[in-house]
């Protein structure tokens, strides 16, 4: 039934109750029989599941799987475990704690939801009120709520008394709205302007009222919002997607490797031998180990994980809390921001900017006394936002409420009401009595037959009635929303203060403009996007007028877009709106599921999406988007709880900081993913060389050589590229596509290049050193590789620049590349380690060959970047 086009005869009937509520004993079998009013809450998975989820990556599949030959191989051939199979067993076990301690921070939105319904309720049992826990209340039952009161379930008004409830958290309206028991009338009427119902998750700002519950827990529209949240998939962001497809390629690649290279060494000993020989076998296989630990980047997990967590630190200082690492480089590639309107564009504080009078001072003075909105000693207001509006413009103006309360007591009231639009108060004056009445300026002005003009009263003319009524439409049109006020004087108080009796022969005093104004930081912020290639896009539960209004003044709405309402929206079929989504820059009057389908719309486009929101209605939306922005100061628990980034000054600028760091670090794990890559595939090519070369079933590098390569030598300078400063003009590019590819724009080709730029080194330096006995080469050949990789670092700082003219400074690689060289040098020059390492004590000359065929990776980088530059310009 949809309740709020019902009568209330026939609600109570089809809840099966009365105006005098349940007994106690039929309140006691439904709630058996529907479960209490409280949201379901979503399995999670345990501490283990987290863990053992962490070894479901390829690469850490091929990890384990080389440890446990490498074991297998020390036990049959020496008797023991080799010191390979503890480093590795380490690595794995230390990127999978890491990851678990990232992932660990649980999803609380249900809870929130929870939290955000009514502790307790009043409810009429058997004709009598008692008070009960929330959760217990059931379908049928009558509740009585007052200003203050949270709304527990939802319900359909009985009977209401100047009733206002604030629902910004569930429509996003900026005020609060009028309800009263009247039915309704169309086919689907739009949840803001359901004026006889009242949903969980809403609270009453004003007035009184009684109400039947028609829903309870899952059953709500705070429940149908729980279940989209829950039901919502949390996709991977495009570097997750990225590092994955990279996972399986290196994968799948070393895999058929180290088949490849075990076959061949097979084939070899088949020739020269005749026969497989165990030793012979146990030999070939480590050398399948060692290509298959060279070929996977086994810092690549860390270095992503410290790189996005030092992102996220940078993040937090600028007032920008991430609740999901991977989401930090997704906003890097935002393409369209959907943005909430009210509390996110807009200060989420009615506030008075026009005023049309000829005494100011009288204006507000009548507007503060004519309401119930209380100013406090600290200059704070309290009360329904548009009352609040009115005595913060008194206040600025001069006049504190509670000073002209004590000079002007409020005697008499004739309370505000939907039919009338106005409510007027009585006050005392050393010269009698005066009235203020104050309301919606059509019906005030019908009942004003004088004005104050030019310091007195004369008699009020039609063509000051239209003049008055043009200046409403013009403060209108401007999305401000128009109060009038006016006065009349007694000599003795009235003895009738009833609206009939009180609100005629009126004196026009004047009209204030409100609105909710917009931040004023927002207008530069959403210039940035544009010049950053970011769509800006308004999505909102106001009125068309204003969402328009704002939306124009802030630069949303350019030229060629258009703004479209809700109920619009739910005409057009999916197909057509996903073809012409484009064309619309302005949402208006939307529900929570049209906030989805315009986040849904965009990402079929293939444009990564983020959506910024304060209010419970914008949680399915948040969780849908690519990156879902909460605000931390108005925001609910909900949209804080569902958001991958919470902005902890409520600052869409903040976004903007926020994308621009989201690209450096993008930049930066591209440096760090080429530097690392290049560094692996030069050690995959060393052993390549070594089976087709060198032969006898032996290898350049052991195991344990490549681990401590990858783990000292490449994993410090890796994590250093992370904190390279933005590079020039950052903000000025396109966002990247979130189907563009890790390796495009020339990152393929480069890490293969340099990568055998690095091997040949490395080879020459072996060669070099085999002159004089196979160990020296290798360890010829481990000094020249962990120089050259060192140094390499220091190249990736640019993709394409030269590193000669950056004017930024990095003093953090500068240290990573010192403590790899310092760490190194005990391996090379104490005895024991240098033993445990199976590497030699080298003559100075070939330490010097060692040193400088390393160094010669700078030189040959720096020439073939100067190149591409050049080629580029072309």
């Amino acid at each position: 039934m949809k309740h709020y086009l019902e009568s209330t005869e026939s609600v109570l009937k089809e809840v099966e109750s009365s105006a005098s509520g349940l007994t106690a004993e039929e309140a006691a079998k439904r709630l058996e029989k529907v479960g209490q009013n409280k949201l379901d809450e979503p399995p999670k998975p345990t501490l283990l599941a987290r863990f053992i989820e962490q070894f479901k990556n390829p690469m850490i599949l091929v990890l384990i799987a080389a440890a446990v030959i490498s074991a297998i191989t020390g036990i049959i051939s020496e008797g023991k475990l080799e010191a390979d199979v503890f480093i590795i067993l380490f690595v794995v076990l230390a990127n999978a704690v890491l990851g678990v301690y990232q992932e660990n921070k649980a999803e609380s939105a249900i809870e929130a939801l929870q939290a955000m319904s009514a502790a307790q309720s009043k409810v009429y049992r058997s004709g009598e009120m008692i008070v009960i826990p929330s959760s217990e209340l059931v379908p049928g039952d009558v509740i009585a709520l007052e200003a203050g009161d949270n709304v527990p379930a939802d319900c359909r008004i009985l009977e209401a008394a100047a009733l206002k409830a604030e629902e910004s958290a569930l429509t996003g309206e900026s005020v609060p709205s009028e309800k009263d028991s009247d039915i309704l009338t169309g086919e689907e009427v739009p949840l803001g302007d359901r004026k006889n119902m009242l949903y969980m998750g809403s609270s009453i700002a004003y007035g009184r009222a009684e109400a039947v519950v028609v829903a309870t827990g899952m059953e709500t529209e705070m429940g149908k919002i729980a279940g989209a949240i829950a039901n919502a998939d949390d996709d991977e962001t495009p570097l997750q997607k990225s590092l994955d497809q990279l996972s399986k390629i290196l994968s799948v690649a070393v895999l058929v490797i180290c088949i490849i290279i075990l076959g061949i060494n097979v084939l070899q000993m088949l020739v020269k031998e005749g026969a497989i020989t165990l030793p012979g076998f146990l030999s070939s296989f480590m050398i399948a180990v060692s290509l298959a630990v060279a070929a996977i980047p086994e810092g690549l997990a860390a270095v992503v994980t410290v790189v996005l967590s030092i992102g996220v630190t940078n993040m937090s200082k600028r007032g920008a809390i991430i609740r999901r690492l991977t989401a930090v480089e997704a906003l890097g590639c935002a393409q369209v921001i959907c943005s909430d309107k009210t509390g996110t564009l807009t200060q989420n504080k009615m506030t008075v900017v026009r005023e049309n009078t000829e005494d100011i001072p009288l204006l507000a003075t009548a507007m503060a006394l004519c309401c119930d909105a209380v100013l406090n000693s600290d200059d704070t207001v309290a009360g329904e936002p548009t009352e609040a509006a009115l005595v913060a413009y008194a206040n600025k103006c001069g006049l504190k409420k509670y000073t002209l309360e004590a000079d002007h007591p409020r005697v008499a009231e004739a309370p505000f009401d939907s039919m009338r639009k106005m409510m007027s108060t009585v006050h005392k004056t050393d010269n009698g009595y005066i009235q203020y009445t104050k309301g919606a300026p059509d019906e005030v002005l019908k009942n004003c037959t004088r004005m104050y003009k030019e310091g007195g009263v004369r008699i009020m003319t039609e063509s000051d009635k239209l003049e008055i009524l043009r200046r409403n439409k013009e403060m209108a049109d401007q999305a401000l929303r128009v109060l009038l006020a006016a006065y009349r004087e007694y000599d003795e108080l009235p003895s009738d203060t009833s609206p009939e009796a009180l609100e005629h022969d009126l004196i026009y005093i004047g009209m204030t403009g409100m609105i909710d104004p917009v931040r004023p930081e927002v207008k530069d912020a959403i210039g940035l996007c544009r010049t950053a290639g970011i769509r800006p896009v308004m999505i909102t539960g106001d009125h068309r007028d204003t969402a328009v209004a704002i939306a124009k003044e802030l630069g949303i709405l350019g030229e060629g877009q258009q703004a479209l309402t809700g109920a619009e929206l739910s005409k057009i079929p999916d197909d057509e709106f996903n073809a012409h989504v484009e064309d619309y820059s302005v949402y208006a009057r939307v529900q929570p599921e049209h906030k989805v389908r315009i986040v849904n719309a965009w990402r079929k486009k293939d444009m990564t999406t983020a959506m910024t929101g304060d209010g419970v209605n914008d949680a399915p939306s948040i969780k849908s988007a690519d990156i879902g922005v909460g605000m931390g100061i108005t925001g609910t628990d909900v949209t804080k709880n569902v958001a991958d980034m919470v902005l902890t000054d409520d600052n869409f600028a903040t976004i903007v900081g926020a994308v621009e760091e989201g690209r450096r670090i993008y930049d930066n794990i591209r440096k760090a993913i080429q530097f690392l890559l290049s560094s692996n595939l030069s050690e995959v090519l060393c052993i390549l060389a070594a089976t087709f070369f060198i032969g006898e079933g032996r290898s350049i590098f052991s195991p344990v050589h490549l681990l401590w390569i990858n783990l000292i030598s490449d994993c410090f300078p890796a994590i250093a590229l992370g904190m390279e400063p933005a590079e020039q003009g950052i903000m000025s590019r396109k966002p990247r596509s979130s189907n563009s590819h890790i390796f495009s724009d020339g990152l393929g080709i480069n890490l293969l290049w340099q990568g055998a730029t690095i091997a040949v080194l490395t080879l020459v330096s072996y060669f070099i050193g085999a002159q004089t006995s196979p160990e020296a080469g290798t360890t010829m050949a481990f000094i020249t590789l962990c120089i050259c990789e060192m140094l390499h670092a220091w190249n990736m700082r640019s993709l394409k620049g030269s590193i000669f003219t950056m004017k930024s400074r990095n003093i953090v690689l500068i240290g990573a590349i010192a403590l790899s060289a310092l760490l190194t040098i005990p391996v090379l020059f104490i005895p024991s380690l240098r033993t445990m390492f199976s590497l030699e004590a080298l003559t100075g000359s070939n330490y010097l060959w060692a040193f400088l065929v390393g160094a010669c990776i700078v030189p040959i980088v720096e020439i073939v970047k100067c190149f591409q530059r050049a080629a580029d310009k072309k």
